[in-house]
């Protein structure tokens, strides 16, 4: 009788823990971002390219490399624009003051479905978070860590990885996500004028070559 009672007890526990884990999964976290209304990212995506040009400038004897300072949310923006959610500048813009959403979003081939994402940048830590599909299953994704460069390719070492609301440990997902990224590195490669890029202060620096 004592055992089946243990048996029990622990079939029980199991059974809750199972429910809390599927809960904690699903459940949509704390963003790591606020939406932008369509005008104001717009704003943003084209302060992005402004900023971006700089470093197309030729260096004078001596000078230093240029170097400029992006905010999340230019940084957003600018993805945002460059998957075809957010309108070129001179474009028909969206109503002023409308949410900016990155539904339907280009998909690449072999790519999960991403509905939605966000960053931001807090400290040194560059924050990500993605709505995806697992299992049939709208999650969200957040993945933080240190983002940086070597020879001419970007890294990311990763600090947080959460699924839903469930904390994962980083040393359960690095091997997996190191070897996406190197699957991947074509599209890590840095711009031809860009010589480096690190998050400091909150912000992604991006220095000329």
């Amino acid at each position: 009788m004592k055992k089946w009672k243990l048996d029990r007890i622990i079939s029980v526990a199991t059974l809750v823990t199972s429910l809390l884990a599927l809960f904690l999964v699903l459940k949509r976290p704390t963003p790591v971002a606020q939406p932008q209304p369509a005008a104001t990212a717009a704003a943003n995506a084209q302060s992005f390219q402004e900023k971006v040009q700089q470093l197309d400038q030729p260096k004078g004897p001596g000078q230093a490399p240029a170097e400029v300072r992006l905010t999340s949310d230019e940084v957003g923006a600018a993805l945002a624009q460059a998957a075809g959610q957010l309108p070129l500048a001179g474009a028909a813009q969206s109503a002023p003051g409308a949410p900016l959403s990155s539904a339907d979003a280009p998909i690449a081939p072999g790519q999960p479905e991403v509905k939605d994402y966000q960053v931001s940048f807090d400290g040194d830590v560059a924050h990500g978070q993605f709505l995806t599909q697992i299992a049939g299953k709208d999650v969200w994704v957040t993945l933080s860590g240190h983002l940086g460069s070597k020879d001419g390719y970007a890294t990311f070492d990763p600090t947080e990885f959460k699924v839903g609301d469930l904390s994962v440990p980083v040393s359960l997902v690095n091997d997996a996500l190191q070897k996406r990224l190197s699957e991947q590195r074509d599209r890590l490669k840095l711009p031809d004028n860009v010589g480096g890029m690190k998050v400091e202060n909150g912000e992604l620096v991006m220095t000329q070559k």
